[in-house]
């Protein structure tokens, strides 16, 4: 098979230090190899520069807000310019917040629970389940997954004149896939929205890490994202916007540092004064190393240049696809067609094959960490695969054993800090796992394919 090795400027271009570079792996035939992750989708590796950042920070450590002591001093000057970093980041309005949650998952629950009594939620059904699931207590019209932008465009529109009745709407839309990598017309349906009178929020937990996210420029009204797939660690996140909705609902959380003012009544209850800053939905001690490897993290992407980390990323999108395109037992999944632009993220399926087998070979034979299942994205995945909505599978379990079809793909993603040898790695196993087959027998344990430890597992 052959890949292109056409290469860019590597001084410009070169992937950016990650934790785990170095890290080995042992092979079931025999030997190490360094890891090979390619999952970013799910969480990217943390930045080196971040977690410099975080380590250099580490011994001044202390809590926020309320502490006379230099240490909380200089964590909370640490913490409100992170906000202002991220602020920055986002292109926040002046009158903009900027609210610090556990994840995007998180930010979109809290928007959930600010929404205006009888809003209407706009929802595609091609969502991951972050933004998909949470309007709980809303009106909630799910809408029927477009083939292409335009479409998407279109029927937005046409849900938005048609509602009845006519009040408070908010639209949920991702900003890139998490199963396609597919950019959305942000823009567009911004203004669609805006138009009808409803408020739109951007799930960007796809889109931030690979593209310049810009809240005045996108005209959106909020915008949410997780710190662990912007190349920081785990348990933090953002939602950022208008600061209306938020100020007049009720504190995401209950407690201390949500609360201006705590009194007793006379008759023995109590009188509370919340906060009408981003500290309103900010109850409890904040994650204030999480806040800060955000923070820090955004600082490195805009150092290194979204121009070079976009060119260098098609570079890679471009080779895998060519890649995959040479082996014809590969389905590449897409809603929009081969020619939409899209970010690092690739699902596909391979004729004969079960998607967890096909995983779990790439990591036990070839060091080779990618993703399978349904990706949280269970509507979208039936949509694509053409099932129907009540055919077995669940995210990340296989209900079939190696060899038998299944309802589940495989996701490969990959950012700022792949190196080539990795993409040509993946590429180079998918060719000899499909002409060659597996070198192991696998067994499925617990929902997951496994390789077969027994002594006649060779074959």
């Amino acid at each position: 098979m052959s890949v292109s090795t056409a290469a860019l400027d590597p001084s410009v271009c070169a992937p950016l230090p990650v934790l785990g570079q170095d890290v080995t792996v042992p092979l079931v035939t025999g030997g190490e190899v360094t890891y090979a992750a390619l999952d970013y989708a799910a969480s990217a590796p943390a930045l080196q520069r971040v977690w410099d950042d975080v380590a250099a920070y580490a011994p001044y450590y202390g809590s926020v807000h309320r502490g006379a002591g230099y240490l909380s001093q200089l964590s909370t000057d640490l913490f409100e310019n992170s906000r202002r970093t991220v602020a920055e980041f986002l292109g926040c309005r002046p009158e903009d917040q900027v609210v610090f949650t556990r994840s995007t998952t998180d930010s979109l629950n809290l928007l959930a629970a600010a929404i205006p009594a009888n809003c209407q939620v706009f929802v595609y059904e091609t969502e991951h389940h972050a933004s998909l699931l949470p309007w709980r207590d809303a009106q909630v019209t799910y809408l029927n997954a477009p083939r292409t932008p335009g479409q998407a465009v279109e029927t937005l529109e046409r849900a938005l004149a048609d509602r009845d009745p006519y009040g408070p709407a908010l639209v949920c839309v991702t900003g890139a896939s998490n199963v396609t990598g597919e950019l959305w017309p942000v823009r567009e349906l911004a203004a669609a929205a805006h138009a009808h009178g409803a408020r739109i929020v951007l799930d960007a937990a796809q889109l931030a890490p690979h593209h310049a996210v810009d809240i005045a420029e996108l005209d959106v009204d909020w915008v949410a994202f997780s710190g662990h797939k912007l190349y920081a660690p785990f348990g933090s996140g953002v939602l950022a916007g208008r600061a209306d909705w938020l100020h007049a609902a009720e504190p995401y959380l209950a407690g201390g540092g949500a609360s201006r003012k705590v009194a007793r009544r006379a008759d023995g209850g109590v009188d509370v004064d919340w906060h009408t800053t981003a500290a309103r939905h900010e109850a409890g001690s904040p994650n204030v190393i999480g806040v800060y490897s955000i923070a820090s993290a955004c600082k490195a992407l805009t150092e290194a240049g979204f121009d070079n980390l976009v060119a260098r990323e098609q570079e890679l999108v471009s080779r895998v696809r060519e890649g995959l395109a040479e082996v014809p037992e590969v389905q590449v999944l897409s809603l929009f067609g081969d020619d939409a632009p899209r970010v690092g993220v690739i699902s596909f399926v391979v004729r004969g094959w079960n998607s967890s087998h096909f995983a779990a070979a790439l990591s036990a034979e070839y060091g080779i960490g990618v993703r399978d299942g349904l990706f949280c994205a269970h509507p979208l995945v039936r949509t694509l695969l053409g099932s129907d909505p009540q055919d077995p599978g669940e995210c990340g379990a296989p209900e079939a054993e190696p060899g038998e079809r299944s309802l589940n793909a495989i996701r490969v993603s990959f950012g700022a800090g792949t190196p080539d040898e990795h993409i040509e790695r993946f590429l180079r196993a998918v060719t000899e796992l499909v002409r060659e087959g597996a070198q192991w027998k696998y067994r499925t344990e617990d929902g997951r394919c496994v390789p077969d430890r027994g002594e006649a597992a060779q074959v």
